[in-house]
């Protein structure tokens, strides 16, 4: 392995119950109430766009692109504000941005949005050591499809099989190995026995080290 590509909500930032609070909060005006479990089982781990567009199927709504643009929009909007006061890092993300960062080139592929990223990076003053970020609009189609993963490989200048990414949900492991990644998965969103497709899965950020990747 010579390239990391993380994601990064659920992996590096504990962002996925402000995701969930936004969404509800833009949408409980037009009648929905999006709940804890329609939105863990369902909608994470997809884009803004991908979300409101299948949440719209579901409830039978017509959806075009200037109404989903502008609930995503709202949706910015009201996110950026939350973010913006509160730290969101996963205890241990910086240490292990840090560490891996002396070893190895990093990378972000993230269906968030990449101002959305850049603001928490900046605020923990982590940007300095990713050298690219692929987020929500960078790529053709957005996890679970392999697009995201198969942009950062080339953005690293490697081929997949170089790289290792890390992620929290089914979709994006199924992403990084369609793109021909190996995956580590960490327990922060589902539990374990819902991330058999990884190719290790941990439980913190502690665990993901020189010596695990060597591993793979």
């Amino acid at each position: 392995m010579k390239g990391i590509v993380f994601d990064f909500d659920g992996v590096l930032a504990d962002s996925e119950p402000l995701h969930l609070s936004t969404y509800q909060e833009v949408l409980a005006p037009l009648g929905v109430a999006l709940t804890h479990e329609d939105y863990y089982t369902n909608y994470l781990g997809y884009s803004d766009e991908d979300v409101f567009v299948r949440l719209g199927a579901a409830k039978g709504w017509t959806m075009d692109a200037r109404k989903v643009a502008a609930l995503i929009d709202e949706k910015t909007r009201v996110f950026d504000a939350i973010i913006g006061r509160t730290d969101v890092l996963y205890p241990g993300a910086t240490e292990c941005v840090e560490r891996l960062a002396a070893a190895f080139p990093l990378g972000i592929a993230s269906g968030a949005l990449r101002h959305e990223i850049e603001m928490i990076l900046k605020r923990a003053r982590l940007d300095q050591h990713f050298r690219f970020i692929v987020g929500s609009g960078d790529t053709p189609r957005s996890k679970p499809a392999p697009d995201p993963y198969l942009r950062a490989a080339e953005l690293h200048g490697l081929p997949p099989s170089a790289c290792v990414a890390i992620e929290d949900s089914r979709w994006g492991v199924e992403s990084a190995r369609a793109a021909g990644m190996m995956c580590v998965a960490i327990t922060n969103t589902y539990p374990a026995d819902q991330l058999t497709a990884a190719d290790i899965v941990i439980t913190s950020l502690e665990e993901f080290t020189s010596e695990l990747i060597a591993r793979l």
